[in-house]
C-alpha cells in the first residue's frame, strides 16, 4: 500500500465542517419527537400507570403503554437471538426488570412539548426484591449452556497447584459504560408495511434481521440508513427496546418519530461492559517456565438474556503452558444486558492474566518481559495450529527501548523523580482476526471516477478511508477519484462493524472486486483497434491506460475506453471469502502497551510521564488512521485502568455518577507522552493485503501496564479496578 498508505481521512471534511449527515440529523417531512419514560424501580410489576395529565398537555400526539400497544406481531414468536436481536420486548406486559426500564413512549409535535408532557407521566408498583450486586449474588453464578460456555482444559485440571512457585489471587473490573458523544438515535417511519430507519447501528444487515423479526416482515423490506456514527464502541452491537419503540409509534401514527436517548439512560439502556470477578491461578518452576494456569471468570448478565465474552479466551493460547484450565459463569442480575465494549472480553481477561504475570514474575525476581519470553508460545496450543504469523518479539524489543525500559528496576519504589516514585510497567494484547463473507461493488462513472459501494458502516476508525487506499492502489487510480458509497441497506451486503474484521472482511472484498474490475478493462481494451493482436497477457493498465507491456506506446486511454462502451461493461460486484487455506493457520494480531508513572506517594497521585503501544498487526493498510486506532485504543485502556467505574447505589439499583462530571474518562491532559509502533510485516495467510485486525488489540493489554507499573512504582498491588488514589496511598500531609 505504499502509494496511499498515508492519506488523509476521505470523510475529515465532511465531519469537521458539519456536511456529514447523522442518524438523528435526517430532514424528514411531518416528523415528531418521542422520548421514552423509564421505570423508578429495579425490579416488580406495574400496578397503575397514569398517563391522563401527559395525554392532556398541549401538542402530545400519542403516549404509548404495555395497557394500549399494538404489539408488534413477531412478539407472538421465540426471541432468544444474541445477534442484533431483541429477547426484551417493550411494552409487552406490566414487568419491570431493571432499572430505567423503559415502561411509556411519549410523543408530541415539538421536542420542547415531548419533555414537559414525559414528566407527567406517573406509575405506581408492586415492587419485588433486586439483584444489581454481584458479589452478593455470586451463589446464583451458572454455567452457559453452548460450545462458547464449555469449560476448557489442556493437560492437568488446575495443574498450577503442583507447582515449584504458586501465584492464587482475584481481580475485579466494574461496570463500563460506552458513552460516545453522538447519543444513540433514530428516525422511523414506515412506508406502508415496510420499516425504514435512520439508526446509531453497527450492522446495517444485522438491524434489518432483527427488525425483519420483531415486526414479522420480509428482511429486504427493511430499509435502514447509518451512514455515519459518532462513535460506538460496541453499543451499536445490539437493536435496543428505544428502537423498537419509535417503530411502534410511528407506525401508529403514520408519521415519522425522532427518539434521542438522553445522556442518563445512556447507562441504563444500551448496554456495557459486564462487571467480572476473576480468580487466577498460576504455578511455575524456579526458573520461570510455567507449568499451570487457571483463569475462572464469573461475570454479570441480565436476567432475561445470557451474554458472554471470551474473558478467559487469551489465557489458554497466549503462552506455552501444559497444563491450562479455563472456566466462565454467569450471574443473572436486575440490570439491563451488557453488550460487547471494545476490546470485549480480552481487555477485561487481560487485566487479571498480565497482572498475575507481573505478580509471579516479581514472585520469581524475574523481569517481567524476560518471563514472557521464557514462555513464548511458538504456535497456538489451544488449536494445536501454527501461526500465519507472530512478530510479539519485536514488539517487546520496540517498547522496551522506547519506554525506557533498561531505567527500570525489579524492586518497587527504587527509582525517583524529584519527590515522585517511578514506575514502569507492561501488558500484552491478542485479538482473534476474522474475515466475514463480504459483497462489495466496484464500477466506474463516465468520468473516470471509481465508485466502491458496500453496506458496511463506520462508526469512526476510517472503514472508507481503508476502501479508498486499498482500491486506488489497486487500480492504480489517485485516492481522491474514489467515491464510497456505505453504511445503508440495499447496497452490497458487508458485515457488522466489529471485532477488528473489518479491514480483512472489506478490504478483501474490494481487493477482489477491484482485481475483476481491472481485468475487465484490460479485455475491453484488447478489444479496442490501438491494441490489435497484443494478446491479453501482454497488456497492463498503468497511468490511466490499458498498454503493452513491451511498447508503452501502444497504448489507449481509459477515458477512450469508457466513452466507447457502455458504462456497465465497467462494473463489477463480487462476494469475497476467506481461502480454506486459512483454516490450517491460527491467525491473532498482538500488542504490547508500555507505560512509564510518576506516582506521588503522599497524596497517591498517579501521572502517565510516557505511553508506548506496539502492534504486529500484518500490513499497515493506512499509517495515520492505524496510528489513530492505536492512540484511542489505548485511552481507553487509560480509562479502564484509572478512572472508569459506573457505581450502583444497591438500595435502589439505579447508577449515581451516570453523568460526564461523574463518569469520570481520560482527556488530553492526563497523557503526558504517548508514541505507537506497528511492525508492518505482511501475514502471508489472513488475506489478500496481509492485514490483521488493530481495533481491539489497540486497548487489550493497557489496564494492567499500569497496574503493573503502579505496583513497579509503590509496591500497592491493586487488583480492583479503577485504580484511584484512595487504594494506594499511604500518608496525607495536611
Amino acid at each position: 500500500m505504499s502509494k496511499t498508505s498515508n492519506i488523509n481521512r476521505v470523510d475529515g471534511f465532511a465531519k469537521v465542517t458539519g456536511s456529514a449527515t447523522y442518524s438523528a440529523e435526517y430532514k424528514t417531512t411531518g416528523v415528531v419527537y418521542a422520548c421514552l419514560v423509564g421505570s423508578t424501580i429495579a425490579k416488580g410489576r406495574i400496578k397503575t400507570i397514569d398517563t391522563k395529565k401527559a395525554e392532556w398537555a398541549p401538542g402530545v400526539l400519542a403516549v404509548i403503554t404495555h395497557l394500549n400497544v399494538d404489539k408488534p406481531s413477531g412478539y407472538q414468536k421465540a426471541k432468544d437471538k444474541r445477534n442484533f436481536g431483541q429477547p426484551l420486548q417493550i411494552f409487552k406486559d406490566d414487568s419491570v426488570l431493571y432499572y430505567d426500564q423503559p415502561i411509556a413512549l411519549v410523543i408530541a409535535d415539538t421536542f420542547e412539548r415531548m419533555r414537559y408532557a414525559a414528566s407527567l407521566v406517573k406509575a405506581d408498583y408492586f415492587k419485588e426484591e433486586h439483584s444489581t450486586e454481584l458479589h452478593k449474588a455470586a451463589d446464583k453464578e451458572r454455567k452457559i449452556d453452548t460450545d462458547k460456555g464449555n469449560d476448557y482444559h489442556r493437560g492437568e485440571h488446575d495443574g498450577y497447584k503442583n507447582a515449584e512457585v504458586v501465584l492464587e489471587t482475584e481481580y475485579t473490573i466494574p461496570t463500563e459504560v460506552h458513552n460516545p458523544m453522538e447519543l444513540a438515535n433514530i428516525i422511523a417511519k414506515w412506508d406502508g408495511n415496510k420499516p425504514i430507519l435512520y439508526t446509531k447501528s453497527q450492522g446495517v444487515e444485522g438491524t434489518r434481521r432483527s427488525v425483519a423479526g420483531v415486526f414479522d416482515v420480509p428482511v429486504e423490506d427493511v430499509e435502514v440508513h447509518a451512514e455515519y456514527i459518532g462513535g460506538a464502541f460496541g453499543m451499536g452491537l445490539h437493536t435496543w427496546p428505544y428502537e423498537i419503540a419509535a417503530l411502534i409509534g410511528a407506525k401508529k401514527l403514520n408519521r415519522p418519530v425522532k427518539l434521542v436517548l438522553h445522556r442518563e439512560q445512556m447507562f441504563t439502556n444500551v448496554g456495557f461492559r459486564p462487571y467480572t470477578i476473576q480468580k487466577m491461578g498460576l504455578g511455575a518452576t524456579k526458573d520461570g517456565k510455567l507449568t499451570g494456569l487457571t483463569h475462572e471468570a464469573v461475570a454479570m448478565t441480565s436476567s432475561y438474556e445470557d451474554f458472554m465474552e471470551g474473558t478467559v479466551n487469551m489465557s489458554r493460547f497466549i503462552y506455552d503452558c501444559p497444563n491450562v484450565s479455563t472456566r466462565y459463569r454467569i450471574v443473572p442480575l436486575d440490570t439491563c444486558t451488557p453488550i460487547w465494549m471494545r476490546g470485549p472480553g480480552e481487555a477485561t481477561g487481560s487485566f487479571a492474566l498480565e497482572s498475575a504475570m507481573d505478580e509471579l514474575a516479581y514472585k520469581l525476581n524475574l523481569d517481567p518481559i524476560e518471563f514472557r519470553k521464557r514462555n513464548y508460545a511458538e504456535k497456538d496450543q489451544e488449536q494445536n495450529k501454527p501461526w500465519s504469523s507472530k512478530f510479539l518479539l519485536e514488539c517487546y524489543e520496540a517498547g522496551m527501548e522506547r519506554i525506557g525500559w533498561n531505567n527500570r528496576k525489579n524492586e518497587p519504589g527504587s527509582v525517583k523523580e524529584g519527590n515522585w516514585l517511578v514506575g514502569y510497567g507492561m501488558g500484552t494484547g491478542t485479538f482473534g482476526c476474522y474475515r466475514s463473507p463480504t459483497s462489495v461493488k466496484a464500477k466506474f462513472l463516465a468520468n473516470g471516477d471509481l465508485v466502491l459501494q458496500c453496506s458496511v458502516n463506520d462508526m469512526g476508525p476510517g472503514t472508507a478511508t481503508m476502501m479508498t487506499a486499498i482500491g486506488a492502489e489497486v487500480i492504480g487510480l489517485p485516492s481522491e477519484n474514489v467515491i464510497i458509497e456505505m453504511g445503508k441497506s440495499g447496497l452490497p451486503k458487508g458485515p457488522t462493524q466489529g471485532g477488528s474484521a473489518t479491514t480483512s472482511s472489506v478490504g478483501s472484498a474490494v481487493h477482489d472486486a477491484c482485481n475483476l474490475l481491472l481485468n475487465k478493462i484490460i479485455e475491453l481494451g484488447s478489444k479496442n483497434p490501438a491494441l490489435k493482436g497484443i494478446a491479453i497477457t501482454d497488456l497492463t493498465f498503468e497511468n490511466g491506460a490499458v498498454s503493452s507491456k513491451k511498447d508503452k506506446s501502444k497504448s489507449v486511454t481509459l477515458a477512450t475506453l469508457l466513452s466507447s462502451n457502455k458504462l456497465e461493461d465497467f462494473e463489477v460486484e463480487n462476494l469475497s471469502k476467506a481461502a480454506e487455506e486459512a483454516k490450517k493457520y491460527s491467525i491473532y494480531s498482538f500488542s504490547v502497551h508500555f507505560v512509564k508513572v510518576l506516582v506521588n506517594p503522599n497524596l497517591g497521585k498517579i501521572r502517565l510521564a510516557h505511553v508506548v503501544s506496539c502492534a504486529d498487526i500484518g500490513t499497515v493498510i493506512s499509517q495515520k488512521t492505524s496510528a489513530g486506532q492505536m492512540f484511542g485504543g489505548a485511552v481507553g485502556g487509560i480509562g479502564m485502568g484509572l478512572m472508569e467505574a459506573l457505581e450502583i447505589d444497591h438500595r435502589f439499583g439505579r447508577p449515581i455518577n451516570n453523568n460526564f462530571a461523574d463518569y469520570h474518562v481520560p482527556v488530553n491532559a492526563d497523557i503526558e507522552k504517548q508514541e505507537v509502533f506497528f511492525v508492518n510485516k505482511k501475514d502471508p495467510i489472513s488475506n489478500p493485503m496481509g492485514t490483521k485486525g488493530l481495533g481491539e488489540t489497540a486497548l487489550v493489554g493497557m489496564a494492567p501496564a499500569i497496574a503493573n507499573a503502579v505496583f513497579n512504582a509503590t509496591g500497592k498491588r491493586v487488583r480492583d479496578l479503577p485504580i484511584t488514589l484512595d487504594k494506594i496511598i499511604e500518608t496525607v500531609k495536611v
